[in-house]
């Protein structure tokens, strides 16, 4: 990315983290002050980041350590890129030893064996719906849409709470 848009895209995260903070005091539940208050901390990290690229950058143009701050630079880049906000939970799962954690807990084996056989059992993650966010949904499509960075709202649910007829939450 050009200085320009990294300016571009920083005016952006700050503008939107202002209408998150905003659109806060209408909350009526802890769950959406949580949803909010993770959505600003999501969007102040990537604004530092993009503080981080532009001091790089800067470095760059005055000629300062060249070598090691392109590095830095590339680096910084790449992280940005793959930079994503989690909302509610993140689901890591290792299929080579058969567990998985929720929000980096504690490790859980998804393993069950009884005389019928061995199954294994790994939670799912089920977006929010629109309503479940509230406000916040076409908020954060605007800030998909327009700053191309991903923001996940879901909830880890076991295939037995999804085969209930009412949701879990």
């Amino acid at each position: 990315m050009t200085s320009h848009q990294n300016l571009m895209l920083y005016a952006k995260l700050a503008g939107f983290r202002l209408v998150v903070l905003a659109n806060r005091f209408g909350c009526d539940t802890s769950f959406s002050r949580e949803l909010h208050h993770r959505l600003i901390e999501g969007l102040e990290a990537a604004i530092y980041r993009i503080q981080t690229i532009m001091e790089l950058e800067h470095r760059l143009v005055a000629g300062t350590d060249d070598e090691f701050t392109a590095f830095q630079l590339e680096g910084e880049t790449e992280i940005l890129g793959r930079t994503g906000i989690n909302l509610l939970d993140e689901l890591e799962i290792d299929h080579d030893t058969n567990e998985y954690r929720i929000n980096d807990d504690g490790w859980i084996n998804a393993l069950a064996a009884d005389d019928s056989g061995v199954e294994i059992d790994y939670p799912t993650l089920v977006s929010l719906t629109e309503q479940e966010l509230g406000s916040l949904a076409p908020i954060i499509k605007n800030i998909m849409r327009e700053t191309g960075i991903p923001v996940h709202a879901a909830r880890a649910v076991a295939k037995w709470e999804l085969a209930r007829d009412e949701p879990p939450f």
